[in-house]
């Protein structure tokens, strides 16, 4: 079985920062892989390779987006992804500062599988990552 990563589309260095400490800090085994905006979240994706020995490509455990990106925003690539029927059953978790009722609702429309507003403190970004790996890989039945 390949081992299992998260992506991580977000822009801001900082935000990277801290996530790769809290995962870090955690101790969690999954490796992050970071791309800095849209564009470069979809070219990651199609560049996947087939892996012969699973019979499957080597998806992503699940995908952290951020909305507000250069290039290509989190709900371009949101639509788009869930349009690709190599992509949709990825879980993709929006992950932001944006706090709009009509955004959450938005997102949900284009096929988010989870709306996370961005934790202020780095104990609260903690938690958060917890409940979300918690949810998506112990939780959760993915196809």
């Amino acid at each position: 079985m390949s081992k299992v990563y998260i992506l991580v589309a977000e822009d801001d260095a900082d935000d990277r920062f801290l996530l790769e400490t809290a995962f870090a800090e955690k101790g969690y085994g999954e490796k992050l892989t970071f791309v800095e905006n849209g564009v470069e979240l979809l070219d990651y994706l199609r560049n996947i390779k087939y892996d012969e020995k699973t019979n499957q490509h080597n998806l992503p455990g699940f995908i952290l987006l951020d909305l507000n990106m250069p290039k290509k925003d989190g709900r371009e690539v949101l639509k788009e992804i869930k349009e690709d029927p190599r992509f949709k059953k990825i879980p993709v978790i929006v992950f932001t500062t944006t706090k709009n009722e009509k955004e959450i609702n938005r997102c949900y429309e284009l096929g988010a599988n989870t709306y996370v507003v961005k934790p202020v403190g780095f104990e609260s970004l903690l938690q958060t990552i917890e409940d979300i790996r918690s949810y998506w890989f112990k939780t959760a039945q993915i196809p």
